[in-house]
């Protein structure tokens, strides 16, 4: 199976590369403008399986010519900016029909995807199949808002009110220059979306909102602000769910400076001071790929909100993390599937369409399984009266990992306050006199081997009407205490703990059936503080032979270890 990838070498095309290369039933041609580009490529990848080709192809002319040159039985072409191409836009679909090639491109531009659709008829008689926007948008999202619509579970909607998705890309993605030159082209340009039941023009990049990607169990990321972009899902999935009051895609580029510079930027377009932002192409991709700062992570989220069988208003949330270098290969992901169900005999039906209906997300699960990249789910009723019982502080921030924790962990969170568990444990305190100082602020307990503990857990509500749980931890007389709450706004997905005038938001992790707090934030009477300055703590809840077990460890950089204490409890009789 020969696939000709043109802008092989680039962003998206290397990777499609890297995703393929150890199918040793493939030919991949690595092709582009500069044939030195493409021979790098291919030397990168010595030892793949699948034979690497390194050849010259230029869209611009004598497409016919050069596709019965290579002979290819699959052109994909990930070069782009579709948008960009004026009248040839589809000289290279028409090429491949006219030669009897399958065709599957990466396009993003919605109304490029969508027009993709007038070749339907060529490519049936021509018996191949035309697939356009075969990326994240909308093959992953649109699979994922399937997923979500399902009433298995029997609190499915009854109707879909809005759809809201978006992507955040870690700062050291490299998104390529021609994924630059798309968004500098329609960044403030006047596109279609599906608003309050009508369609309107909206402005990208100049509208946003903020949203926390936080897969149940894994530590979520920061709460990012997203800006409106122009995928093919805002006509597209609007089109196909023509009930759905409004369809609003956005994207997360960091560092955030850069993002605020983006927005500016586009309002001066959407205010007709600036034709448009292609001159700035160069900079965009330069600051994009010198400019960056922060964790190499990023994520995706696809949320619906509508009612359900009840008429009860339901939020239904679809999060995906990836981890480093796993996550900038999610776009060609889809590509990927499609290769690999026609290597097993499956082949998309013919016609020329977008692709919004060719994988499942059951496919995209499997390629997630062999990388660092997490997905789960979240439900949200307006009203309780769906759930069996009321969920406790940590279920509900749990979701679907809970039932992930052995019973002893899950059942002291789920005990009803008031109660009460015992135990003995083992305390250790740091030696310096800032070490001591701090713990007897706080009320640490003194160091010593099998005391008696005792944790007693009370309902509390904050000033804003929120429920709460006040632990009180009591080590051989000695108490101190602290109030545990779900977190808000940078919060949100967090749970937060207050000593005194100190808070703590830590993400709250299930591996390998142990609970872990890791600590993304702390402020001060409610002033936020870097987190380098802060206590590094360790702190997670496992079983030993049944017995519900824990371990804490509080230190700072500057003063080192402030205490550690762990042991056992059970509940009280």
């Amino acid at each position: 199976m020969k696939i000709l990838l043109i802008g092989g070498y680039g962003a998206f095309g290397s990777r499609i590369v890297e995703l393929l290369q150890n199918e040793s039933g493939l030919s991949l041609v690595v092709a582009g403008r500069s044939l030195e580009q493409a021979k790098k490529c291919c030397a990168r990848r010595a030892d793949a399986r699948a034979e690497l080709l390194a050849l010259r192809f230029d869209r611009s002319t004598k497409i016919a010519e050069q596709l019965r040159d290579i002979a290819p039985d699959w052109v994909v072409d990930a070069s782009g900016p579709f948008q960009a191409y004026g009248e040839q836009s589809y000289q290279v679909i028409e090429a491949c029909i006219a030669a009897r090639i399958h065709y599957l491109d990466l396009a993003d531009g919605s109304f490029f995807v969508k027009g993709v659709a007038q070749f339907d008829q060529a490519a049936k008689s021509a018996g191949v199949f035309v697939l356009s926007g075969v990326s994240s948008f909308p093959v992953l999202s649109a699979a994922v808002v399937r997923r979500l619509s399902r009433d298995d579970d029997g609190i499915g909607f009854t109707e879909i009110h809005s759809i809201c998705a978006g992507i955040a890309p870690s700062p050291y993605a490299g998104v390529g220059l021609n994924v630059v030159k798309a968004v500098a082209g329609y960044a403030g340009q006047a596109v279609v979306i599906k608003r309050a039941g009508a369609w309107a023009h909206a402005y990208p990049f100049t509208e946003s909102r903020h949203f926390v990607i936080a897969v149940p169990g894994h530590v979520p990321l920061r709460r990012l602000r997203f800006s409106l972009v122009d995928v093919p899902d805002l006509v597209l999935l609007a089109e196909r769910a023509p009930q759905v009051h409004e369809v609003w895609v956005g994207a997360a580029p960091v560092p955030a400076v850069l993002h605020r510079l983006l927005n500016a930027l586009a309002w001066l377009v959407r205010w007709r001071l600036l034709p448009s932002l292609r001159a700035f192409s160069g900079l965009i991709d330069w600051c994009s790929n010198n400019v960056r700062w922060g964790e190499h992570r990023g994520g995706m989220f696809v949320q619906m909100r509508g009612v359900d069988h009840d008429d009860n208003a339901m939020t239904r949330e679809w999060h995906m993390v990836a981890e480093g270098a796993d996550g900038p290969l999610i776009p060609a992901m889809a590509v990927e599937a499609i290769v690999r169900r026609a290597l097993g005999g499956v082949l998309p039906p013919l016609g020329a369409r977008a692709a919004l209906e060719e994988i499942e997300l059951s496919d995209y699960e499997i390629l997630f399984l062999k990388r660092q990249i997490f997905t789960g789910f979240r439900c949200l009723h307006t009203s309780t009266q769906k759930l069996p019982r009321p969920v406790s502080l940590y279920e509900g921030l749990l979701g679907e990992a809970w039932t992930a924790l052995p019973e002893p962990v899950r059942a002291l969170h789920a005990a009803s306050p008031p109660s009460e568990f015992t135990g003995t444990c083992r305390v250790e305190r740091g030696t310096n006199i800032f070490a001591k100082l701090v713990a007897k602020v706080i009320g640490f307990p003194e160091a010593g081997i099998e005391q008696a503990i005792q944790v007693r857990f009370q309902k509390r509500q904050l000033k804003d009407g929120r429920s709460a749980e006040l632990w009180t931890r009591t080590v051989a007389g000695q108490s101190f205490s602290s109030v545990q709450y779900a977190g808000r706004g940078r919060d949100e997905t967090l749970i937060c703990e207050r000593f005194g005038a100190t808070t703590y938001a830590m993400a709250v992790i299930v591996k390998d059936q142990e609970l872990h707090l890791v600590l993304r934030g702390w402020s001060v009477f409610g002033l936020a503080l870097p987190l380098w300055l802060g206590p590094r703590a360790t702190a997670f809840e496992s079983t030993v032979g049944g017995c519900f077990q824990f371990f804490v460890e509080i230190a700072h950089p500057l003063i080192g270890l402030i205490v550690r204490y762990r042991g056992h409890l059970v509940q009280a009789a």
